[in-house]
């Protein structure tokens, strides 16, 4: 099942209100939550009517460094022994389809095309006994923008990794996906420039729910995501850089200069 939340424009919507939708042979059909049962509510939009939005509203997004080794190589770094963390700041967010705009403090800003898990219930001090699938609403594709030679200069990841636009995902959740199946894909300007499947990553999906909600509390539409593949390069203006994920979809956004 594909869960959004979109915007619908006309009469019905004057304030551009956002709404939450189950996706289904191109048409939208309005739900009342992304975090219950899925009762479709009788109204519905052809796909291409609707724009859709980032498919949560996260209260924080926790990213993987390193989960891939041939990533952790081609940036010179060493393999971590336990997941390494950080915060992406909700401010980062924007939809499918909008612009990721490169700051004038870079001279590198890079693509990093990742697969995310957004959960569905409050969770915290998993044990590794604890069957994580109740806590999953499901997953999304994430595109973890980062401005390169800010992350080398200041050695921790906030600046380099928190700059607005610098978090894009979607375009919708995806309830069920075969891991060992998937791969994720950057491709910019049609170019493919990452490709791994998701089963290279050193911490797997169930292990790195447990071990963050050890550290933290994760909420309802929070999201995780899992690392990135190597291939990772920079961005220009007037690129288009695309993130796919086999079995979820395409995450498509273009690049702009600051104003």
């Amino acid at each position: 099942m594909k869960l959004c939340r979109f915007r619908t424009t006309g009469d019905d919507n004057k304030e551009g209100e956002s709404r939450y939708g189950v996706i289904r042979e191109e048409r939208v059909y309005e739900v009342a939550s992304l975090f219950e049962a899925h009762a479709e509510e009788g109204r519905s939009w052809a796909l291409d009517d609707v724009k859709l939005l980032a498919p949560s509203e996260p209260s924080k997004i926790v990213c993987v460094g390193r989960n891939y080794a041939e990533h952790a190589a081609e940036l010179g770094s060493t393999l971590p022994k336990e997941p390494l963390i950080f915060l992406k700041p909700p401010s980062a967010i924007i939809a499918p389809e909008d612009a990721v705009v490169l700051t004038p403090l870079s001279d590198r800003v890079d693509y990093e095309g990742e697969l995310a898990v957004v959960m569905r219930q409050a969770c915290r001090q998993l044990k590794t006994s604890d069957d994580v699938r109740p806590y999953m609403l499901g997953y999304t594709c994430l595109n973890d923008v980062t401005a390169r030679d800010l992350q080398k200069k200041d050695v921790q990841f906030t600046r380099a990794k928190g700059f607005d636009t610098f978090c894009p995902f979607g375009p919708w959740i995806e309830t069920e996906l075969d891991l060992g199946a998937a791969r994720v894909e950057t491709f910019v300007n049609r170019q493919r420039r990452q490709s791994a499947s998701v089963g290279e990553m050193m911490f797997a999906v169930d292990f790195l729910i447990r071990w963050i909600s050890q550290v933290m509390t994760l909420a309802p539409g929070d999201v995780i995501s899992t690392g990135t593949p190597s291939g990772v390069g920079p961005l220009s203006v007037g690129d288009v850089v695309e993130v796919t994920v086999s079995g979820i979809g395409t995450l498509r956004n273009r690049v702009a200069a600051a104003d």
